[in-house]
């Protein structure tokens, strides 16, 4: 015997080659389908263009790398810095996160405020 379909209250079966149809009772519980998830393709997602602003030749922009919140601001606009020097704090997945002077100089501009979200690749200062 084998069971071809059942739709409602009548299924279609064959029985040695040859197919009746019979009425159940009751009708019978569709099953639910099955839904799988699929795992979607990795994206790389490009910094806003806001983000990837360009800085001046022979001045050096510190860049955000990665996004997050400015909680502190170390220096101001005119300080001379050295290289590995704390610039900024920045919090990212709640935790702060130091972000150092690339080389010794004088801070041209910070370009942030406490309090700022920023994407990663962001000039954050620049110094000449």
């Amino acid at each position: 015997m084998k069971i071809n379909s059942v739709e409602e209250n009548i299924a279609k079966v064959e029985v040695n080659g040859v197919e009746f149809e019979v009425e159940l009772e009751k009708p019978v519980a569709t099953p639910k389908p099955v839904v799988r998830a699929v795992a979607a393709p990795v994206k790389t997602i490009e910094p806003p263009k806001a983000a990837q602003e360009a800085v001046a030749a022979g001045v050096v922009g510190v860049r955000a790398p990665l996004p997050g919140t400015i909680v502190d601001i170390k220096v101001a606009v005119g300080a001379e810095v050295k290289k590995g020097q704390t610039l900024i704090v920045l919090e990212a997945m709640k935790m702060e996160n130091n972000i150092d002077a690339e080389c010794d100089g004088k801070v041209t501009s910070v370009k942030v405020n406490k309090g700022d979200t920023v994407m990663e690749g962001a000039v954050l200062v620049t110094i000449e």
